[in-house]
């Protein structure tokens, strides 16, 4: 049996790394993609900060909780003392009711991990 070069199996060994590895990644476009489809009816990403039926997004990664100017805010997310981190949005659209009970939010859920990763990857280009 004849064996590869140990120069070839580095070259696929580092090929296959970098597939997994981008396989993983969140990707800004597809996150536009989810957005339009699952959040776009209620929110915008304008950066002139235009509030629809739920509170503009720009710039919401590191923001803190409740602070869109004109938008009426449940008390419970006033109070929630929450900044904006990719984690945070992970876990509330995720479930938002799980993160904030007693929030306005109508919507049950963006289950999908990859979709989450790349709609608040997506988000971190709106500023």
């Amino acid at each position: 049996m004849k064996t590869q070069p140990a120069s070839s199996r580095l070259a696929w060994l580092v090929l296959a790394l970098l597939t997994a590895s981008s396989a993983g990644q969140a990707d800004a476009t597809e996150g536009a993609d989810v957005f339009d489809g699952s959040c776009a009816e209620c929110h915008s990403v304008s950066s002139s900060i235009k509030n629809k039926k739920g509170p503009s997004l720009y710039g919401v990664v590191g923001r803190p909780a409740g602070q869109v100017p004109g938008f009426d805010y449940s008390d419970g997310l006033k109070a929630s003392g929450l900044t904006w981190t990719p984690d945070k949005i992970s876990a509330y659209i995720e479930h938002p009711k799980a993160v904030i009970p007693s929030g306005k939010m109508k919507f049950d859920g963006l289950s999908d991990p990859k979709e989450r990763s790349d709609v608040i990857e997506f988000l971190t280009t709106a500023k």
